[in-house]
């Protein structure tokens, strides 16, 4: 199963908090991995290294140089879920993704009354989010997982 990564967060003591494209935030401990593998011994020995953690092109995971990445998998496999104001919330061009579905669609959904402005879906600026529930409840489970 592929749990495309949205963005990371470098945090004190070597933990990450990692937020998916499906509007679930996990935090990853680091710090578990220096004596396990040599590869990210340079992330204990230069803290401004860690602090610059990206997203890998694509959302497969995310990396730190050439040598030092982290999987989606990984991340999602033994990162601890934690509650935010922003679970379960995700851009339309996620949720077109994960459901396999033209934007378009999801705006037709809006003007016909599928999705409610302001309970289901809202605008950020130039941005849609859309709520996980609202995509279950009106296209089943993602065929994108």
């Amino acid at each position: 199963m592929f749990h495309k990564v949205k963005s990371v967060t470098a945090l004190p003591e070597y933990r990450l908090t990692i937020q998916f494209s499906e509007g679930v935030t996990k935090v990853y401990e680091v710090g578990q991995l220096f004596e396990k593998y040599k590869m990210f011994s340079p992330l204990k020995e230069d803290r401004s290294l860690f602090y610059n953690v990206t997203v890998d092109q694509g959302g497969y995971g995310i990396v730190w140089n050439d040598d030092i990445d982290i999987s989606c998998d990984e991340l999602w496999a033994n990162g601890k879920t934690i509650e935010t104001p922003f679970d379960g919330l995700m851009a339309f061009s996620d949720a077109t993704f994960l459901w396999n579905l033209n934007e378009s669609t999801l705006r037709k959904a809006i003007s016909y009354g599928k999705l409610v402005n302001g309970v289901d879906v809202c605008k950020f600026g130039k941005q849609w989010i859309v709520s996980v529930d609202a995509m279950k409840r009106e296209y089943g489970e993602p065929v994108n997982t």
